[in-house]
């Protein structure tokens, strides 16, 4: 197993252990923006569907070279997506996470780290066309994992932080996307208490 597996395996666990400790009365509430935690939830969870997906979905030719070259491109598909459509699918993969969410959650952990017990590096076909490496893909969902794992915590009122590794990788992520989007100057202005960043500031 690579570093960047063992990571994302790390980040996949903590994720399921989140979701076990989730109440039963907070599943319906509110959870971020227009979803529910159930929604927040089976978003997150998208994180461990794709991977398996993609490992089907060889590509031809590589068009983002890392992890923070995918983020800067999922900007421009997001925003041609349309936010009701983000929503939707959303709230679509927590309705199929089924009456016993964690439960479901336990299942795709198992069978995405199956599935990348067999798998080495391919290049592979991800949201938007975009073809990438694996190595350079699993990044992308431990951050995903890591930061919506934040955003679950706080919704239902849980303490919960992601393990150092997890937190070390997602943090890097975030300030390499930082400076593929010309904004690592800030950023790091912030980082070492020299400047704040601006409300509403996001790399994502």
């Amino acid at each position: 197993m690579t570093t960047r597996h063992s990571v994302f395996a790390s980040a996949a666990y903590s994720f399921a252990a989140l979701v076990r400790r989730i109440p039963d009365s907070a599943w319906e509430g509110p959870g971020l923006g227009a979803w529910s935690v159930r929604d927040l939830v089976g978003h997150t969870s998208r994180s461990l569907i794709t991977v398996s997906t993609y490992l089907k979905t060889p590509a031809q030719r590589e068009t983002a070279a890392s992890a923070a070259e995918y983020y800067a491109a999922v900007r421009e598909i997001s925003s041609g997506m349309g936010e009701d459509a983000i929503v939707e699918r959303g709230r679509q993969a927590g309705r199929e996470l089924g009456a016993e969410p964690a439960a479901a959650v336990d299942a795709l952990v198992a069978q995405v780290l199956a599935d990348l017990d067999s798998a080495d590096d391919p290049l592979i076909e991800v949201i938007g066309g975009l073809g990438m490496r694996l190595s350079n893909y699993l990044p992308t969902r431990t951050f995903e994992m890591a930061v919506h794992g934040i955003d679950i915590a706080r919704a239902v009122g849980i303490d919960f932080t992601p393990p150092a590794d997890v937190l070390a990788d997602a943090a890097a992520l975030a300030a390499q996307i930082a400076v593929t989007l010309g904004q690592g100057t800030p950023v790091l202005l912030a980082l070492t208490g020299r400047a704040e960043l601006p409300l509403g500031f996001s790399v994502v």
